[in-house]
């Protein structure tokens, strides 16, 4: 990037109501680092406490998300594990917060997390707050990292259905993107 775009950058961000945007290699530390610089700007623009606290466990969810099943993964002679990269972005626009994230997925995952996304969608809060119960009685998926609850939770705390698109990249990845509202 030449050192002239960098102002176009700040202010087309700004004009799209980013508050918070990361790309790059996450880690846990770094999620608690950039939990806290999203609780104290929301803090300063006086966002309710309790709205707050959804946006930044939206943030958390999704980061995990990417920590967890990203394909774009590296170790480094710094690190203990390995490094795994991402995008983040949380903004406000029409009247709503939203948090998206992004990160390279293995073709051969995309129709599993279509079929996934695309069933939660169907789902109204009642559907979801069942199918979530439902999810936590089963033995988690072989390939889940976690619980394999986390994208019901996101569909949960969602004030609009779950948007997602996959951009192909090449013959094995492709982009996986995702955005929740609040």
């Amino acid at each position: 990037m030449q050192l002239e775009n960098l102002y176009y950058l700040k202010t087309e961000l700004d004009t799209q109501g980013i508050l918070f945007s990361f790309s790059g290699p996450l880690s846990q530390t770094l999620l608690l680092e950039m939990g806290d610089t999203l609780r104290n700007k929301m803090t300063l623009e006086k966002a309710n406490p309790s709205t707050t606290l959804k946006v930044f466990s939206m943030l958390v969810e999704q980061t995990q998300n990417i920590l967890h099943y990203s394909a774009e993964k590296r170790r480094t002679a710094h690190s203990k594990g390995a490094v795994t990269d991402g995008i983040i972005v949380v903004g406000y626009e029409n009247g709503r917060y939203y948090v998206l994230c992004g990160n390279l997925v293995y073709n051969q995952k995309i129709n599993g997390i279509t079929n996934q996304l695309a069933q939660l969608q169907r789902m109204d809060k009642d559907d979801l707050k069942d199918y979530y119960k439902e999810q936590r009685r089963k033995a988690p998926h072989a390939d889940s990292k976690g619980a394999g609850l986390g994208f019901i939770e996101m569909a949960r705390r969602s004030t609009t259905p779950i948007e997602f698109n996959f951009q192909n990249v090449d013959d094995k990845f492709s982009f996986f993107s995702l955005k929740t509202s609040i």
